[in-house]
């Protein structure tokens, strides 16, 4: 139903299942680890997703207890984001490495009191601060 790569292309991925709706985190780490004023992230469940090239260029780091991130040890792309609770069955797609259309889905913004201070959240879309 989709598919993504990295930027140099070593690794490509397949999502079995329809994305429905894309999260905006503007916490420091999704910040950091995109290099962006936040990340755009859609879930998938584990099982409709697998890597059709290049597993063994995804690197793994464990950013915090229980949260891990994928990226292309090549070219650095962000790729992934999971914990192991509460979801473990879920993972998110970093969905800026999409191939395929996405077309319009619910959008939110999350940890907007985190965000960078130099940009403006001004699309209208519902914020979630952290509980």
């Amino acid at each position: 139903m989709h598919s993504g790569s990295c930027l140099c292309g070593a690794v490509k991925y397949e999502i079995d299942a329809p994305i429905r709706s894309a999260t905006h985190c503007h916490c420091s780490m999704c910040r950091k680890a995109h290099g962006a004023a936040f990340g755009t992230y859609g879930n998938v469940r584990r099982k409709d997703f697998r890597f059709t090239q290049g597993q063994d260029s995804v690197a793994e780091f464990h950013s915090s207890p229980g949260v891990t991130r994928t990226f292309c040890k090549h070219c650095g792309s962000t790729l992934q984001w999971f914990s192991e609770q509460p979801y473990p069955e879920w993972l998110s797609v970093a969905l800026g490495t999409l191939d395929t259309p996405l077309g319009e889905i619910p959008q939110k913004h999350i940890y907007p009191e985190s965000k960078a201070d130099w940009y403006a959240i001004a699309d209208g879309l519902p914020q979630e601060p952290r509980s």
